[in-house]
């Protein structure tokens, strides 16, 4: 946006001198937001810091799926970051343009590089500018080259002599601290980056601070690490040019995808998984030969699709969303070349398979059973819903959610990305938070009182309570996780007893109904201070009994202390600070080992002198210092 001249009298003067033209990456440094979503501290998988880390990998990547190296090297230490492929190289003479200037690349040429992430020249560029000091050496036809930068701009360039290394490309690079502040890469983020890669790349080895990352069977291991209950059936696992599935079922409601484009994991989906949902679905029915519900056929279902597509057309610069319709110069689109391929080698797999075929049917049965048990019940509800005013009684929208019509392109993705919820208990509670709110993106949900446990109870409950359904309606994911109207999910309650208890509540009913809700990584819970420590000159809010003895040191004798007992009891004004730009949020995780049905069985199930046993045995007395 412009930057304008403001005068006495309140009106804008727009002039020659307001026309600014940006020179080199200064352009991403001052929109940051355009090219790497939200800048972030490295606590979230789609933190800045992470998208500089994929733009520079998927260029190796691509060199590998070209045939050019068959190894990357990964390091990182205190922020540092280095990437080492074994490719063709960048051509030494355009090593700078390569790295420094707009919409410059090898992939607009696609003879050099097919069905590649990277093709609209920003991505290292966009490293580069966003990097205190960015370090790129290229190694080809016996010779190498250095070039040197900050903060975007050359410092130096020069030929390394005599070089004896293996040809490829060696990138360093530091986020610039001036850009993301404090931030810190996650180990456990950068493996499942990395892992997602070699299962798309059998044959690829990553080396990351020395653990070495392989995968010997594609899309099946993805499924072996994601999966959180047993599968019904062994993995379908089809693959072709250019196309790659597995597929199982779980017992579990909703539906869990995972979708790749040219090694690129598409988070928020696209045109390839609609079709792949939508096939699958379509294709199982066909070979039933059954008037069966597609949501019934895929409840339950755990499913990876990976294809490679020529030119391929993100909704982003981020790359999360194919937006795609041509999948080559012959016309053909995704969907058809997708439904083709399920149509034929799906139901080939089926006929082959008579055990999975009975399983999968035996499966779907009993979906289609429960469905129509609770059908009564179900369009009562959404008819309640739809009679229920949520804007003036139960949730406070936002003013924008990211589906909003009026919203478009990079703003829209900006706004998806910004979007929260957040689901409270009590009216003082949500009515700090309603204050204090940013209303363009964030909404209030209030629930009255504690939410039932949902833990064994089939999804009749969902409907029947009040609560949980205003609450399914508000999210907008009754048919999955397609029209959820918010990125976050946070779970706002008081740091007691009580508060802990109703955000175990509310984990159950998600994991219980809409598991891929966290498995996503849409779930978190608000962290609010315990304390305030001020004297009259400052004053800190303590998360932590640590952080409140610091305080009380660095402050001085005697300062004022207040312990916040609950969410209610902190003034609209001082939220504004918890909820803004420093927001603290603890994203709720499954991990790959644990077992859902069996955490909540042991946590919220009847065997109440069992959990008696074990919080007496795991009991932490601390002793007054």
């Amino acid at each position: 946006m412009d930057e304008l001249k403001e005068v006495e009298k309140g009106t804008v003067i727009y002039d020659d001198e307001n026309i600014v033209t940006l020179e080199g990456l200064e352009h991403v440094r001052r929109r940051p937001g355009m090219y790497i979503g939200k800048l972030g501290d490295g606590s979230h998988s789609d933190d800045g810091i992470y998208v500089l880390l994929k733009e520079v990998i998927d260029n190796s990547i691509d060199e590998y799926r070209m045939g050019y190296g068959k190894v990357i090297e990964i390091k990182e230490e205190n922020g540092v970051v280095s990437v080492r492929d074994y490719g063709r190289g960048i051509p030494l003479d355009s090593l700078v343009r390569a790295v420094s200037v707009m919409n410059t690349g090898g992939k607009f040429d696609s003879k050099a590089f097919k069905k590649s992430v990277g093709l609209n020249g920003v991505g290292t560029k966009a490293v580069n500018a966003l990097s205190s000091t960015f370090t790129v050496e290229s190694f080809r036809d016996g010779k190498g080259r250095r070039a040197v930068f900050k903060q975007g701009a050359l410092i130096s360039e020069e030929e390394i002599p005599n070089p004896k290394k293996e040809t490829g490309t060696y990138t360093c690079f530091e986020p610039d601290l001036q850009m993301f502040k404090k931030y810190q890469y996650n180990e456990e983020i950068v493996e499942t980056m990395l892992r997602n890669y070699t299962y798309l790349n059998t044959g690829l080895t990553i080396n990351f601070n020395g653990t070495k990352i392989l995968s010997k069977n594609g899309l099946i291991d993805l499924l072996n690490e994601n999966l959180t209950s047993e599968a019904l059936y062994p993995i379908i696992h089809l693959k072709d040019k250019d196309i790659e599935i597995a597929i199982t079922h779980i017992e579990q409601y909703g539906e869990e995808y995972y979708s790749f484009v040219n090694g690129q994991h598409t988070t928020q989906g696209g045109t390839h998984q609609s079709a792949f949902r939508e096939s699958v679905g379509r294709t199982l029915k066909d070979f039933y030969d059954k008037n069966m519900e597609l949501a019934d056929i895929r409840r339950g279902i755990v499913a990876a699709i990976a294809i490679g597509v020529e030119e391929p057309v993100f909704e982003s610069q981020t790359k999360t969303k194919l937006g795609s319709t041509n999948i080559s110069k012959d016309g053909i689109t995704v969907n058809k070349f997708i439904n083709d391929f399920i149509k034929k080698e799906l139901d080939n797999y089926m006929h082959r398979n008579p055990d999975t075929a009975e399983i999968l049917h035996k499966k779907i049965l009993e979906a289609e059973k429960e469905r129509k048990a609770i059908a009564g019940v179900t369009k009562k509800a959404r008819e309640r819903a739809k009679k229920v005013s949520l804007h003036n009684k139960k949730l406070r929208d936002c003013r924008y959610h990211y589906n909003d019509t009026r919203v478009k392109d990079e703003a829209k993705n900006q706004l998806m990305q910004e979007s929260a919820i957040f689901i409270t208990e009590g009216d003082s509670a949500s009515g700090s938070i309603t204050k204090s709110r940013d209303v363009n993106t964030q909404a209030v949900f209030s629930l009255r009182g504690k939410p039932l446990n949902s833990f064994g109870l089939n999804k009749r409950v969902v409907y029947e309570n009040e609560e949980f359904n205003l609450l399914q309606a508000a999210l907008n994911i009754e048919d999955g996780l397609d029209g959820l109207r918010y990125n976050n999910v946070i779970v706002a309650t008081d740091a007691d007893v009580d508060g802990m208890h109703i955000r175990l509540l509310l984990i159950t009913f998600f994991l219980q109904f809409f598991p891929e809700l966290i498995k996503k990584g849409h779930v978190y819970i608000l962290q609010t201070p315990l304390f305030r420590v001020r004297n009259k000159k400052e004053t800190r809010y303590c998360y932590t009994e640590e952080e409140r003895l610091k305080a009380i040191k660095s402050l001085g004798p005697k300062p004022e202390i207040t312990r916040f007992k609950g969410l209610g009891e902190i003034s609209p004004e001082e939220f504004k600070h918890f909820i803004g730009k420093d927001i603290r949020l603890e994203q709720v995780k499954l991990r790959r080992e644990d077992a859902v049905q069996d955490l909540l069985s042991f946590y919220m199930g009847k065997n109440t002198n069992e959990r008696q046993e074990f919080i007496i045995d795991n009991l932490v007395v601390e002793e007054d210092v």
